[in-house]
């Protein structure tokens, strides 16, 4: 997806806005000695480069830098850095991009909900334990894919294809630990559908407490349940969610192999994120409710 530049306008237009506010609301907060001058580039500027990256198909950020923005787009940022100074401002807006994320950039609850994890693999398998960058830090996982050595991307999202939350554990972190929060699923409300590695009696139970719905398949091996046709019909559907995390490796580039930090890690994981909340076009689910006077008979 290329965007035009009354799309980077607006998109900078919506991050300076919230960073102006978060400078405000932490300002008071602040330790140490103010610094003397303001850096070259704002915090606005670095986090809308990283969006643009993000949702242009490019894969190698420096290049990207160097030779498209400080090149192509210097009527839209004409002060712009050197790259190695961009990459420590990079990582200073790590934590104004993820409150971005969490207030701005999240969908609203619709009544029906997907969860999946998909596994963010921080090197190839032949190179685990020559890995420096994340040891330590992340841990070898297993997916349906196979093993593999990085992180989880936890996310949930309404039958729009829009984020309403995420969460990022290490690799060897069971798919059910992040709906044990409460911080996670308070903005989840009537049905959220799952597959076969949700399956918890215990936990159903403890979302259904707090009303939410968790709805899944069930394996060969246990008896067969009633279930409603729609939520058969839904959870057929749940591929939507399987299509969402693949542009988020694919076209977002959330997954690669190619850190030297992990701050780094985290903001790439972030700003891809946040890119995904800007598509025009998600995978949506279409569906029509139907009201009817006919009465039905049991």
């Amino acid at each position: 997806m290329t965007l035009t530049d009354n799309k980077i306008t607006e998109i900078f237009y919506l991050t300076d806005d919230f960073c102006q506010k978060f400078e405000h609301s932490v300002k008071k907060y602040l330790l140490g000695n103010k610094p003397k001058r303001k850096p070259t580039m704002s915090c606005s500027e670095v986090i809308t480069i990283m969006v643009i990256f993000h949702t242009g198909g490019f894969r190698n950020m420096k290049h990207f830098y160097i030779h498209f923005v400080q090149k192509y787009m210097v009527h839209l940022f004409p002060h712009t850095v050197s790259y190695n100074r961009f990459v420590e401002l990079m990582q200073a807006a790590t934590l104004p991009m993820s409150i971005f994320l969490k207030t701005c950039c999240m969908g609203e609850g619709t009544g029906i909900s997907f969860i999946d994890s998909t596994p963010i693999r921080v090197c190839k398998n032949k190179r685990i334990k020559r890995n420096r960058v994340f040891k330590g830090i992340a841990q070898l996982g297993k997916s349906t894919m196979g093993y593999f050595f990085g992180f989880k991307l936890h996310i949930v999202i309404n039958d729009k294809g829009e984020l309403l939350n995420f969460v990022i554990t290490q690799g060897n972190v069971d798919d059910r630990e992040p709906l044990k929060n409460k911080n996670f699923v308070n903005a989840l409300k009537g049905k959220l559908y799952a597959d076969k590695g949700y399956i918890s009696k215990e936990l159903a139970n403890l979302l259904f407490i707090d009303g939410l719905h968790l709805i899944t398949n069930i394996r060969n091996n246990m008896k067969n349940v009633l279930m409603e046709m729609k939520d058969k019909i839904m959870l057929r559907k749940r591929s939507v969610i399987e299509t969402v995390n693949d542009e988020l490796k694919n076209m977002c580039q959330v997954e690669h192999s190619r850190h030297r930090s992990f701050a780094n890690f985290i903001t790439n994981l972030i700003s891809g994120l946040i890119a995904y909340s800007f598509f025009p076009k998600k995978p949506a689910i279409k569906y029509q409710t139907i009201e009817t006077d006919q009465i039905a008979l049991f």
